[in-house]
């Protein structure tokens, strides 16, 4: 009987340093997430700002908002924020996402059309930061060949095809992306094209992304939201 006991209570002290274990991962997995901000207005001295999706609030220069962004500095071409503790400087219609302590969506990013009705981020392609573009009309995520470089990519490995470009016809190559992320959104093992020379100026977000992801517009914002 003594040694039955013994056991239970082994097994109990088990079961309770296992479950204290997997609430400290869930509460450090949660503690991170990521602090959104897109700039929907400049001025001389103040910024429109778009915080974690919420409503525009105007904030003016040393103010900081209930999330903690705080404006530096701003004037008719770009702001300087700072969001988690880090500086970035952001132009109308940019967008920056910072991780930090704040809660956020999982597996989605929120984007704010520019005066044009274009909508831009930021993300990473292999840990690298590049500038995206939504495009519906791109079969594929489009790259220029520098982007792809600073990214990682050994792009001529890929199979060689020829694109049609503003400038006229361009050599281009079929690749993989290993690692795409907008926000807090991951995409693995993405299908994409990378264009010799330096267009397109920006990465552009195309359907072999966009048909994994679902779309939701509100008046001027775009949610994508990962669908498997």
């Amino acid at each position: 009987m003594l040694h039955i006991k013994y056991l239970e209570n082994t097994l109990m002290q088990i079961i309770y340093r296992f479950l204290l274990v997997s609430i400290s991962l869930f509460y450090a997995t949660s503690a991170l997430a990521v602090t959104q901000v897109n700039v929907v207005g400049l001025f001389n001295g103040k910024a429109v700002l778009v915080i974690n999706n919420g409503k525009p609030k105007t904030l003016s220069v040393g103010q900081s908002s209930e999330e903690g962004v705080k404006l530096i500095s701003a004037d008719s071409i770009k702001a300087v924020l700072e969001i988690e503790g880090k500086r970035r400087e952001l132009g109308m219609g940019q967008a920056a996402s910072i991780t930090g302590a704040a809660n956020s969506l999982p597996g989605s990013v929120t984007m704010y059309a520019d005066y044009l009705g274009h909508h831009f981020t930021e993300g990473q392609i292999n840990g690298v930061t590049l500038r995206f573009l939504v495009d519906t009309g791109a079969t594929a995520i489009a790259m220029n060949s520098g982007d792809a470089k600073y990214a990682g990519i050994d792009y001529k490995k890929g199979e060689r095809i020829q694109v049609e470009t503003a400038n006229g016809i361009a050599s281009a190559y079929r690749v993989v992306i290993n690692t795409l992320k907008l926000g807090s959104l991951v995409l693995n093992q993405v299908d994409g094209v990378v264009v010799e020379g330096g267009s397109p100026a920006v990465v552009l977000l195309g359907m072999s992304a966009l048909n994994r992801l679902e779309m939701k517009r509100e008046g001027i914002a775009l949610t994508l939201t990962k669908k498997y």
